[in-house]
């Protein structure tokens, strides 16, 4: 499957539930269907990061950990 990120929130360096926060900001400003890639340090995104797109009905399209990085893409819904 192929899409463009449009944004890249770099939460690195952040602890729990900064990244998080940051992340329904950044959705917020998004239009519906827009991808964000979300780079984190923080291990407990990898259990956040899913549960927060489950609770708000956005599409985790990939998840990832690479070079000690965990790297999301998150597609916003359509109803948001």
């Amino acid at each position: 499957m192929s899409y463009t990120i449009v944004r890249i929130l770099d939460t690195t360096g952040l602890c729990c539930p900064e990244p998080v926060m940051l992340l329904h900001k950044a959705v917020r400003e998004m239009a519906a269907g827009d991808i964000v890639e979300v780079v984190a340090t923080d291990p407990s995104t990898a259990r956040d990061i899913p549960k927060f797109c489950n609770f708000l009905d956005h599409e985790l399209l990939a998840q990832e950990e690479r070079d000690n990085c965990f790297y999301y893409h998150i597609r916003k819904n359509e109803a948001a």
